[in-house]
């Protein structure tokens, strides 16, 4: 077999994979996605009813609480995760859609938290185990983090955030050994997202998608799945993913 065909040796059966934000949308799909590959999932997140379901749907999952805002939850994680060759940093979130002159800068501050500061927590826990691996580190970014959208502010200076989180942690991990990644996905219509962001209006948040063939939580974790399956020595950077409705923040075609 070539070497450039053979399956990086983070991938595969026996291989443990960390999904943060596991309880819904991309994370759960994420999780789902990776066990059916044969990875060793911990799915970690807030929810513990969410998880334990999530579980029950595939031998290869197994549920742990997570708060990635609370470091002694973060490093409680890390305590029943001896071994991890590939963390999926998922969680985050939108909390409000705001002019800023009109934001709370509380809210800005939760979007950072969960976004970014969530990211450097698990990361810096779980770096012990990913060194010992020579893993790899997947971030869910958005196109948020390249494109700027009106109301958009906070979440936007997270994602910006991320993909400099992402830059950083290259330059700064490869001599490690581990590959970092990022998957910015555009328009996703999962179930919580938008419903979260316009604090439980359901019309609202269906109304982001009226027209969109936007793209499913299952489209962004073959993505991610698909990284995390390149050889040791493929570091894809980033993989920008939007519907074919979406050319740009200003441009989403809208279909009836």
């Amino acid at each position: 077999m070539s070497p450039h065909l053979r399956p990086s040796p983070s991938s595969g059966p026996g291989r443990t994979a960390v999904v943060t934000g596991a309880s819904s949308g991309i994370g759960a799909a994420t999780a789902l996605r990776l066990a059916a590959d044969g990875w060793e999932v911990v799915a970690a997140a807030r929810r513990q009813d969410r998880l334990e379901a999530l579980s029950a749907q595939a031998p290869g999952v197994r549920a742990v609480v997570l708060d990635v805002t609370d470091p002694a939850s973060v490093s409680a994680l890390a305590a029943q995760v001896p071994t991890c060759d590939l963390l999926v940093a998922n969680a985050g979130g939108a909390f409000d859609l705001s002019p800023l002159a009109e934001a709370d800068a509380e809210t800005w501050a939760r979007t950072y938290d969960v976004n970014v500061l969530g990211i450097v927590r698990t990361l810096q826990a779980l770096l012990p185990a990913l060194t010992a691996a020579r893993g790899q580190v997947v971030l869910t970014g958005s196109t948020a983090g390249r494109w700027i959208y009106e109301g958009g502010g906070g979440y936007v200076a997270a994602k910006h955030a991320v993909a400099a989180l992402r830059e950083t942690l290259r330059l700064e991990l490869v001599e490690s050994g581990i590959r970092v990644s990022e998957v910015a996905p555009g328009m996703v219509a999962t179930e919580e997202f938008s419903l979260t962001r316009f604090a439980g209006d359901a019309d609202r948040a269906a109304s982001v998608y009226s027209g969109v063939e936007a793209l499913t939580a299952e489209d962004v974790a073959d993505a991610i799945a698909w990284v995390a399956s390149r050889p040791a020595h493929v570091n894809i950077d980033v993989v920008q993913l939007t519907p074919q409705q979406q050319a740009g923040v200003g441009k989403v075609v809208r279909r009836t």
